[in-house]
Order: structure tokens, then C-alpha cells, then sequence
């Protein structure tokens, strides 16, 4: 089944993306929560110019996400957690943790596009997260958990 994203969904593609999927997927959740429609030739006539008119739009979207892109690569981030014994944290770093980190920094980037590699943190060291400016930029953002000083 042929349908046109109106919404991101994770793991799927974009908004205005043309995607294939299964029917029952299409027909029972991604139509009926309003995340996309049936690709009709018109619907994809439609897409074709809203696409051409938006592209001009869409270059200043993904300059600005890049300058935001370039200052994300130059900072360097330490996130205090308390420590147990050893390295071990007592409970985890999460995206919610590292969008706020960089709230701080006056980065203001919503959690569902950030997505720390190997999930929730568990101990203090080096660690990488991916983070979603836009379709075509993405960050790769080094951050360090260290000890909370006591």
C-alpha cells in the first residue's frame, strides 16, 4: 500500500515522504491516527508542487539547522549524575536529561530527537548521541557523564 506521510513516524520516514507499507499497518493505524493518506495520482500531484514551493523555504530551514548543527559540534558537555560505588550511577542518564543540558547551554532541542547510542546511560565516561536538526542534518554530539561532586 502506497501512502503519503503527513506526520514524521519514527522508523518509517518523513512528513511528505511516499512510503510503501503493509495494508493492514496503513489501513488500521497510520490512516486511521491521521499520520498519512492514501497516495492517490492527485494526492501525488498535490505533494509534487507543495514539494517544489517548499523547497526554496526549505533551504533556509536547513541553514539555520546547520549553523545550530556547527555550534552543537564545538561544545563540549558534562553531565553530573550521582555515583554508588565505582563508576556506577544511581539511576540513568536519558535524552529528557541531555535535552535539558542543552536547554542550559541555550539549546533548545526537543527529546524525541535525541537518541543516545546504546540507550539510557548507567555509568560516568564518554558517550555519543545522535541528534535530529532536521531530515537532512543530524548531529553526532560527544558528552561526558561524570561524578556529582559531593
Amino acid at each position: 500500500m502506497e501512502l503519503i506521510l503527513k506526520q514524521d513516524v519514527e522508523n518509517l520516514g518523513f512528513k511528505d515522504d511516499l512510503v510503501n507499507v503493509k495494508n493492514g499497518y496503513g489501513r488500521n493505524y497510520l490512516i486511521p491516527k491521521g499520520l498519512a493518506t492514501m497516495a492517490t495520482p492527485s494526492a501525488k500531484k498535490v505533494l509534487a508542487e507543495n514539494l517544489k514551493q517548499r523547497a526554496h523555504k526549505e533551504k533556509k530551514v536547513v541553514e539555520a539547522a546547520t549553523k545550530v548543527a556547527d555550534a552543537l559540534k564545538a561544545l563540549e558537555l558534562k553531565i553530573a549524575a550521582k555515583t554508588g560505588a565505582g563508576d556506577k550511577l544511581f539511576g540513568s542518564v536519558t535524552n529528557n536529561d541531555l535535552a535539558e543540558a542543552l536547554a542550559k547551554e541555550g539549546h533548545t532541542i526537543e527529546k524525541k530527537f535525541i537518541s543516545i547510542q546504546g540507550g539510557a546511560v548507567k555509568r560516568t565516561g564518554p558517550y555519543n548521541a545522535q541528534i535530529r536538526l532536521h531530515r537532512e542534518v543530524i548531529v553526532d554530539f560527544a558528552f561526558e557523564v561524570v561524578a556529582e561532586k559531593k
